[in-house]
């Protein structure tokens, strides 16, 4: 069993704790917020200790799970990582590039675990369809939120398109080659929406849509591959596969086939809706990492995930600064 603590208590801080405790892997020592009174508010509600400090807490665990807001996500897991620590850190990895670079130095030579918190790549819509993703070569995903006041600290390419990003990266397994991006900040002084084209050396195209003002919240992708479309609801958390195969036998009542014409075999359509295993995302993220330390494996989403989404992400806030700058010019 692993002793782990929590740094931040706040809304998906509390969540988090619910998780670890769910996890029988785990024994939950006990958290650290900056809040005195929050502290205590969460000591009593969930029945743990609250540290008056993070180096009391990193001296009672081995693993260290970070629900801070972004900026002090470095400062957190260095110190966590300089006292021995393994580390669960929450998206967007660190604030900067540089940054996260050198957590994946001092983990390396402290020979340490770290796992970033992109959370999607645990959604069991995204789970059931992963397998059948086969070097997609389209990608359009959409990323709506509804108001709301929590999170307007950080553009809403790190706070929402981020989690797309790296599902994209993991699925297609390219370098990206060229990015196109536009923004417009509506409520806050960073941009609020955000439209991206990512372009792979291995020829796929994504194209991303995020807004944290919509009227309707929404959180699809959908994946176009040779033979195939892969549709993945992660609000929803359903999937869809329709894929095209060589006609074969007599053709039934509900068959759908395409006649490609002379010369060419027919394809039947086959619509699949692989069975989707509900999980609580974020409980499947904290036990693998727990399973990774214990069994000495990769996590599956590592350190070096997090800093290629976490570039990704940076090179598209140059781009639409940049833009921005040139239209108020």
């Amino acid at each position: 069993m692993l002793k782990i603590g929590v740094l931040g208590a706040g809304h998906l801080g509390k969540i988090h704790i619910k998780c670890i405790k769910d996890i029988p892997e785990y024994e939950l020592v006990g958290f650290y917020d900056a809040s005195e009174e929050n502290a205590k508010a969460v000591a009593q509600e969930h029945g743990i200790k609250a540290y008056a400090t993070i180096a009391e807490l990193l001296e009672v665990v081995d693993v260290i799970d970070i629900v801070t807001p972004t900026l002090s996500h470095f400062d957190c897991a260095k110190q966590a990582l300089e006292a021995g620590k393994h580390v669960f850190i929450e998206k967007p990895v660190t604030n900067t590039i540089g940054e996260a670079e050198e957590l994946i130095t001092l983990s390396r030579a402290k020979g340490l675990k770290i796992q970033v918190g992109h959370v999607e790549r645990f959604n069991p819509a995204y789970v059931a369809a992963k397998d059948y993703l086969k070097q997609p070569m389209f990608i359009e995903t959409h990323r709506l939120a509804q108001f709301n006041p929590r999170g307007l600290d950080v553009p809403v390419v790190l706070d929402l398109m981020i989690h797309d990003i790296d599902v994209i990266l993991h699925a297609v397994g390219s370098e990206v080659k060229n990015i196109s991006a536009s923004g417009v900040a509506v409520v806050s002084d960073t941009p609020d929406i955000a439209n991206v084209r990512l372009e792979f050396e291995n020829g796929c195209v994504a194209n991303l849509t995020t807004s944290r003002i919509a009227v309707k919240n929404m959180r699809k992708s959908r994946f176009f591959q040779k033979d195939a479309y892969v549709s993945v609801d992660f609000l929803e958390k359903k999937s869809e596969i329709v894929r095209m195969q060589e006609a074969t036998g007599e053709e039934g009542p509900f068959s759908m086939i395409l006649d490609l014409g002379e010369g060419k075999s027919k394809k039947e359509i086959i619509f699949e809706n692989p069975k989707i295993h509900p999980t609580n995302a974020i409980r499947e993220e904290l036990f693998t990492f727990n399973q990774a330390i214990s069994n000495s494996t990769e996590p599956i989403v590592t350190i070096e995930d997090g800093h290629k989404a976490l570039k990704v992400a940076q090179q598209i806030l140059d781009i639409i600064e940049a833009n921005l700058k040139q239209i108020s010019s």
